[in-house]
């Protein structure tokens, strides 16, 4: 009872004070209006919102649109700030839990308002139809938002928006709103196609930056928007909490940076392009965007630490706050611009290319140099998604070794460098001359396949990630949940425990080679974006727990004895050739209108180069498999010495009490006239 009191008395002194300075209404007040001002301005200054020669939408739908777009924008970013801080940074059961959940179901009924008015005016500005109650503009309304690609990504966009409202009010379990805030990340997608996303040669690497930069502008945007307006329901709790968001908010600004960056250079071009209304407002954001690390820096070094110091923050740190949401509010009105601004590189579809190549049409590109083995290290196609989980990866890792060499424990050097390798090895199938080859070469893609699955995981598996997690990272004692007590419950899911058994594992992975490959799985995979990293995850994740399973060092549901996991290798690598092989034989191409299609002139011809495919899956495959077969031998030769040497201590501890106690039973036995058991 006694520990309980301060948090009512801290609730009390923070009312007190919010009825004085209402510093959550300041803090929205302030994001809402610096990003509509500097919407409006910058639109005017940048051309977004003119008037067209033809067909002028009117100055309703040019400027209701952006406007309509941007409260998307904000009221989208409190929904997934709310449910982040929900599941990473608070407890559940506590006021502001449950108030963290109320601002995100609120924000997303916003959200899904705000979807079904953009998508509205967009049709309005695609369409040129005076709004009527007719049975033609309600025709025409169907065919927009049924039969066009930008019609049904708003009509996705506000039907999942629609679900992660109603979620969000229902669900209040941890797992069941991890599922919420993936649904609610995952909205964003259709809406990150449109806009400076498409009708380029850079589609795929614009489509990525653009969804980050969203993503985790929403993740910072939102978590200080929510965190304001939890300052009440915190008390005593706030220095804790904040440091979390601080965290969040640091590695939100790397990748909003980093995905800034690769934007910019898209639409912008050289440095001749900032010389325009594109340009002065990319500069613009630039300035703002500085301005917000100059905060994050403010708060890890001198905020967070005088937070802690006072039982109430002073008002000096939430005008600070609001100052910060003000500046956020200048960056989302700018990024919003941005969407509706022409951009100084040009973006001509393909249909309006004078002479476009049956590669161009295919993906969007020329066709790259003629395919040299050394060129995988020369042409770079950067997957941006992949090389920051690359990035992160290593530093999350050496930032957990370094923790425990400070605290004096030791971790092995070799699972370090395996780690990094494996994150280089990443980075290099997903960004290098492979991931720029692989698009019309099969023997490219099977190369990939086979590191991805099965190189890679065999690298990050023996390196412990989980177990470094484990050791490293600070356990929770508030009732939250961190990243080490998500990693934890995840393992020991029941999900984790299916797909991670021996048999379940080795079945996905091999099995998959015939689904992915004879279906329209690999079509998706390697005509879509979307589908091109949904194939890298998987064979990542079926790659790993099937490796896993056989020589994991991380906990895993059930290890079957070493022969068994010999015998399922043994299955695996008989799979592998017998794929391989009917690659090899096989006098048809699998996906004839794309490898078949590209008209190029240089290296095997489709067919030759599907059946060096199936020789990289037969041979090349087959060395990690090779390498895990010593492993698992080697491991079963330690297993049976350590049992060996425990016996042994065991002996010399007890006197060798059970081999005595054996040889008193055969004696009793034989005593009374038993035959003798059998020896070995």
């Amino acid at each position: 009872m006694t520990s309980t009191r301060p948090a009512p008395a801290s609730r009390d002194s923070s009312r007190a004070t919010t009825t004085r300075s209402p510093w959550g209404a300041l803090g929205i007040g302030a994001l809402a209006t610096t990003a509509v001002l500097t919407l409006v301005v910058a639109l005017a200054l940048g051309g977004g919102a003119d008037a067209p020669l033809v067909a002028d939408p009117g100055l309703v739908v040019r400027y209701g649109l952006p406007v309509a777009k941007l409260v998307l924008t904000l009221s989208a970013a409190a929904t997934i700030g709310g449910l982040l801080l929900a599941l990473i940074a608070l407890a559940p059961g506590r006021p502001e839990h449950h108030r963290a959940l109320d601002i995100a179901a609120g924000a997303a009924g916003l959200w899904t308002l705000a979807s079904a008015v953009a998508g509205f005016l967009t049709f309005l500005s695609v369409f040129l139809e005076p709004i009527a109650l007719d049975e033609r503009f309600g025709r025409l309304l169907a065919t927009f938002f049924g039969e066009t690609d930008i019609g049904r990504a708003w009509l996705w966009t506000t039907v999942m928006a629609a679900t992660v409202t109603v979620l969000c009010f229902a669900a209040r379990s941890q797992a069941v709103l991890a599922f919420v805030g993936l649904l609610a990340v995952a909205t964003l997608w259709p809406v990150a196609q449109q806009g400076h996303a498409g009708g380029t040669a850079d589609h795929d690497a614009a489509v990525t930056a653009v969804y980050l930069h969203s993503v985790f502008a929403a993740v910072w945007v939102g978590g200080l928007l929510t965190l304001v307006l939890l300052r009440r329901e915190l008390g005593d709790r706030l220095p804790v909490v904040l440091a979390r968001y601080s965290t969040l908010a640091l590695i939100a600004f790397v990748v909003v940076a980093a995905s800034g960056l690769v934007s910019a250079q898209l639409r912008v071009g050289g440095w001749e392009g900032l010389d325009s209304g594109y340009g002065a407002i990319v500069i613009g954001k630039v300035v703002a965007l500085v301005a917000l690390g100059g905060f994050g820096a403010a708060y890890r070094r001198v905020l967070i630490g005088r937070v802690e110091r006072d039982r109430t923050p002073r008002a000096s740190f939430w005008a600070i706050v609001v100052v910060e949401l003000a500046v956020m509010g200048i960056a989302s009105g700018l990024a919003t611009a941005l969407a509706r601004t022409p951009s100084p590189v040009p973006e001509v579809p393909v249909d309006q290319l004078d002479d476009p190549s049956p590669a161009e049409w295919l993906t969007g590109a020329p066709l790259p140099p003629p395919f040299e083995p050394w060129r995988v290290l020369t042409e770079w196609d950067l997957n941006l998604l992949w090389a920051l989980l690359a990035a992160f990866g290593t530093f999350f890792y050496v930032a957990g070794v370094l923790r425990l060499h400070r605290r004096g424990d030791r971790w092995p050097v070799h699972r370090s460098i395996l780690w990094v390798a494996g994150m280089v090895a990443l980075l290099v199938v997903t960004s290098s001359g492979i991931a720029v080859y692989e698009r019309y070469l099969f023997s490219v893609h099977m190369l990939g396949h086979m590191m991805l699955s099965m190189g890679i995981p065999v690298l990050l598996v023996l390196s412990a990630p989980v177990t470094l997690a484990a050791r490293a990272i600070r356990v929770r004692k508030d009732g939250s949940r961190g990243p080490r007590e998500w990693i934890l419950a995840i393992v020991h899911s029941r999900f984790a425990s299916i797909v991670g058994h021996p048999i379940v594992a080795s079945v996905i992975f091999a099995v998959s080679l015939l689904v992915f490959y004879y279906s329209p799985l690999f079509s998706w995979a390697v005509t879509d974006h979307l589908g091109h990293q949904w194939m890298i995850l998987h064979f990542l994740l079926s790659g790993y727990f099937f490796v896993n399973a056989l020589i994991g060092v991380d906990p895993a549901p059930y290890r079957p004895p070493y022969p068994v996991r010999l015998m399922i290798l043994l299955a695996t690598m008989a799979f592998h050739a017998f794929f391989g092989l009917s690659l090899i034989t096989g006098t048809s191409l699998l996906l004839p209108e794309w490898y078949g299609a590209m008209g190029r002139e240089w290296g095997d011809t489709p067919l030759e180069d599907q059946v060096r495919g199936g020789e990289i899956a037969w041979s090349v495959g087959e060395i990690p498999t090779v390498a895990l077969a010593i492993l698992v031998a080697v491991m079963w030769s330690r297993d049976d010495s350590r049992e060996t040497k425990r016996r042994d201590r065991q002996a010399d501890r007890d006197d060798d009490a059970e081999l005595k106690a054996y040889n008193a039973m055969l004696a009793k036995r034989a005593a009374r006239g038993e035959p003798r058991a059998p020896t070995s």
